[in-house]
């Protein structure tokens, strides 16, 4: 089954990565995991994907243009394998409630680049007002997370409640 074909996340899980703009991502290089936060807008015309920016100059820049580069691990055509959270900081155990997930990292180019950039910089419109920061960011790599992989945690719901989805071709 291709992503188009896919049956989309829940309507609940979709809310809550709307309700977010950081996610902590979870990778792994040479020397070992690590994690970093990023933060991301949900592409609405190729969901479920995230965008985020990094150089590839940094750690996980590095780890995240090695790994869409291997065929290991699922990377490859794919990308780079990750994991990542979402949630706000400071929530109360009782009212926990946030994203979980799995899916591959892939840089974008050209006309998909273009297009992902809109979709971003509409969710932080301070990047198009700042020409500084604007032209910093539009020489940085903007990439798509795909998730393969969601697990909504709604303690509000009742202690531990879940909704997950599984993507077709990983279930």
């Amino acid at each position: 089954m291709t992503d188009t074909q896919a049956a989309p996340p829940p309507a609940e899980i979709t809310a809550a990565l709307q309700a977010h703009t950081t996610l902590t991502l979870a990778y792994a290089d040479e020397d070992g995991p690590q994690a970093c936060a990023v933060l991301y807008a949900v592409d609405e015309g190729s969901f479920p994907s995230l965008l985020f920016v990094t150089s590839a100059t940094t750690r996980h820049g590095r780890a995240l243009t090695a790994g869409a580069g291997a065929g290991e691990g699922g990377a490859g055509e794919g990308g780079a394998r990750v994991a990542f959270t979402a949630q706000h900081d400071g929530q109360r155990w009782t009212e926990l409630t946030g994203v979980q997930g799995r899916g591959h990292c892939r840089p974008l180019e050209g006309a998909e680049r273009a297009a992902a950039w809109r979709a971003y910089s509409a969710r932080f419109p301070y990047v198009e007002r700042d020409d500084r920061l604007r032209a910093a960011m539009e020489r940085t790599a903007l990439w798509q997370l795909r998730p393969d992989w969601l697990r909504l945690i709604d303690n509000a719901r009742g202690f531990g409640h879940k909704t997950e989805w599984p993507h077709a071709d990983s279930a």
